[in-house]
């Protein structure tokens, strides 16, 4: 069973997670991990919170030699803004600082007010502190672990962004998710297009001259998995609603479609459903991969890599939407928890559009959810126990 804990606030002293189920012998060092947190910190609309902080992990349990132990992976990000806030998030009393004021202005869209209500809370930075999306940091640091261990496997998780702020790139009809991912990585909003990105540029640039902040829609695609992770049996095993579960836990994500999503309640069955076809097996190399030409296979990818919960075969497609950041530099109308007169919203450092950089926070969450999905399936305490479990059940598949 792979499961985390993660702790710390947004101008804390550090960010850390506890990630537990690992199977011992995965190859994995901090700068792989360290790879992926960089890659959060990119995007165009950033804001100046990425100038002060260039994410580095520290791994304090759970590896050696560079080779996972079978115990608990501890990771640790430290907050290099933690220097000027020690006086304001402190552990001990008394607090101390410019930034001790009590915060009462809830900004429209954000936990502020929400949270201050469940936990009692008369300053509302006990809530934004912890409800910041800085705490994806460590996500994407869990994330980069699991993704290690289905790289293992030839299954690999990509990203990009497909719709910012009303600007759209058109998705070619035949994907190839490892080429659009390549394209994106080289675009400064994570979009494939050139033409698009110039535009989503411009977008960005003009909502930060009015005090606003956009958001988009994105696409992430799993590769590579084998059929049967997931299951039919319960509700809470379904892989379908395990992703759009994870996804949607992911600050300002609102919205998960699987394969074409929506598009099926405007259409009939016969132009949903993807017709199954049948040739021989090919032998996969190495083994333990599930083939790219394996028998049962679909001409087209509706269902999005997943029918009745579990994994087909195919590739797993995702699209999300984020919505646009609460924190406005032109502030909504608010409300002052404190003597309940009509105010302006709050104002905390913020960025314009985060769009780009929640592509690789999805993909994190993505890598850590079939990952656990794997595991359950295949089991095994070390790597070469998972391997050989795998490499059974691929043939047997095959042979089916």
């Amino acid at each position: 069973m792979l499961r985390y804990l993660n702790a710390g606030e947004s101008h804390g002293k550090n960010l850390t997670a506890i990630l537990e189920g690992l199977p011992a012998g995965l190859r994995l060092s901090s700068a792989f991990i360290d790879r992926e947190l960089k890659r959060r910190q990119c995007g165009y609309g950033r804001g100046g919170r990425m100038a002060i902080e260039s994410d580095h992990v520290d791994v304090t349990s759970g590896l050696r030699g560079g080779f996972t132990l079978g115990s608990p992976l501890t990771m640790v990000v430290n907050n290099r803004d933690w220097e000027n806030w020690q006086g304001v998030m402190g552990a001990d009393g008394p607090l101390k600082g410019i930034n001790t004021k009590v915060l009462t202005k809830p900004r429209p869209g954000h936990a502020d007010l929400a949270g201050g209500l469940k936990y009692g809370h008369r300053d509302l930075r006990n809530i934004l502190e912890r409800s910041s999306a800085r705490e994806t940091a460590t996500r994407v640091a869990v994330g980069a672990a699991a993704r290690r261990l289905l790289e293992e496997f030839g299954i690999n998780v990509y990203s990009w962004v497909e719709t910012l702020g009303g600007v759209s790139w058109k998705a070619p009809k035949t994907l190839n998710p490892e080429q659009l991912f390549e394209k994106a990585e080289r675009s400064a909003v994570r979009c494939p297009g050139c033409t698009a990105t110039d535009k989503m540029k411009k977008r960005i640039d003009e909502a930060k001259a009015a005090g606003d902040s956009l958001g988009g829609v994105y696409r992430v695609a799993v590769t590579g998995v084998p059929p049967g992770l997931g299951s039919h049996v319960q509700w809470d095993r379904k892989l379908d609603g395990r992703l759009a579960g994870a996804i949607t836990s992911i600050q300002a994500m609102k919205g998960v479609e699987i394969g074409v999503g929506f598009t099926a309640g405007f259409v009939p069955g016969s132009q949903v459903h993807d017709e199954i076809f049948y040739r021989k097996s090919e032998k996969a190399v190495p083994p333990y991969f599930w083939p790219a030409k394996h028998p049962y296979y679909r001409k087209t990818n509706n269902a999005g890599g997943i029918e009745g919960g579990m994994s087909n075969g195919e590739t797993i497609l995702l699209r999300a939407v984020m919505k646009p950041i609460p924190t406005l530099y032109k502030p909504l109308r608010s409300v002052d928890i404190l003597t309940g007169k009509a105010i302006k919203a709050g104002v905390e450092r913020s960025d314009t559009c985060a769009l780009p950089a929640a592509t690789v926070v999805a993909e994190a969450t993505v890598a850590f959810t079939i990952a656990c999905a794997f595991l359950e399936k295949f089991g095994g305490d070390s790597i070469s126990e998972l391997k050989r479990n795998v490499t059974s059940y691929i043939r047997q598949t095959l042979k089916y």
